[in-house]
């Protein structure tokens, strides 16, 4: 694979980009495939048997783009999706929980970890199968949180109605004397400063997108693929609202969105190359 090839990240929606936005900040010579399935989010809520398919229809896609990795930037689909298409498929994919899972570890001084994100990924217990492996020593406290994802995606991200419930979901975890939050789902570090204000300065917040980055980093290098370009030449598609989505892309990525495609991802039978 020619390091010039682009890399693939997909999310469910526009969560992805706080991931997409720290691969542009920490290697920035490198190009984007991006695809946010805006028609079906949210995923927490759908079964590992449909994350699956929809998983494996987003890489087909990404696959006839020529990308040299992919990067799963949703909790849900690295929780049900990323041994699978990772078994049928020639390129490196990483997901996002391993590393969250890996920096909460350390960053935790008490022992006691919480945990947000989707009903589908606190469900599947992965975070605290990672966390465990990393220190047997933790506790870890999950919630799931099923209305942020609409609520971010509606771009409510500093309504009262969503600082409302922060505060019922959160408050649960705080009474386990937690020192240390997971943003267990993408698109919670677009409300980090919303959460950041419920939990105080005695909490630590891990946004997986840092260490992600970090890890495709490594990965690239590990693999001899890494791009000797000086900027990325990034395209975005989504399966529904490309208008709505690229403004809000040109809100919080540091370079301009100028196109975004609606593509028919269901086009793309589920099965690999």
């Amino acid at each position: 694979m020619a390091s010039s090839a682009p890399i693939g990240v997909f999310d469910s929606g526009i969560g992805g980009l706080t991931v997409a936005r720290e691969i542009m900040r920490q290697i920035p010579g490198e190009t984007i495939i991006y695809f946010g399935d805006t028609a079906r989010v949210p995923y927490g809520s759908k079964s590992k048997k449909t994350i699956i398919t929809y998983s494996r229809q987003i890489v087909r896609f990404l696959q006839t783009k020529n990308v040299k990795a992919i990067v799963i930037a949703c909790n849900t689909a690295s929780a049900f999706a990323l041994e699978t298409v990772a078994s049928e498929v020639s390129i490196p994919v990483i997901g996002v929980v391993k590393p969250g899972a890996r920096i909460a570890a350390k960053a935790t001084r008490n022992g006691n970890i919480g945990i947000i994100g989707t009903e589908g990924t606190i469900s599947s217990g992965i975070y605290n199968t990672y966390l465990s492996e990393t220190n047997p020593t933790v506790n870890v406290y999950g919630k799931a949180c099923p209305l942020f994802v609409p609520l971010v995606e509606e771009g409510w991200l500093t309504d009262p109605v969503t600082v409302e419930v922060a505060k019922r979901y959160i408050k649960e975890l705080l009474s386990y004397d937690i020192d240390t939050l997971v943003l267990g789902c993408t698109h919670y570090p677009l409300i980090r400063h919303t959460i950041g204000d419920i939990v105080g300065n005695n909490v630590t917040l891990v946004n997986p997108a840092y260490e992600t980055a970090r890890e495709l980093k490594k990965v690239l290098e590990k693999e001899g693929i890494e791009s000797t370009a000086t900027a990325g030449e990034h395209k975005f598609y989504v399966s529904d609202g490309a208008e709505k989505f690229q403004k809000f892309a040109n809100t919080i990525l540091p370079c301009e969105v100028v196109e975004t495609k609606d593509i028919n991802i269901e086009s793309f039978a589920d099965s690999l190359i």
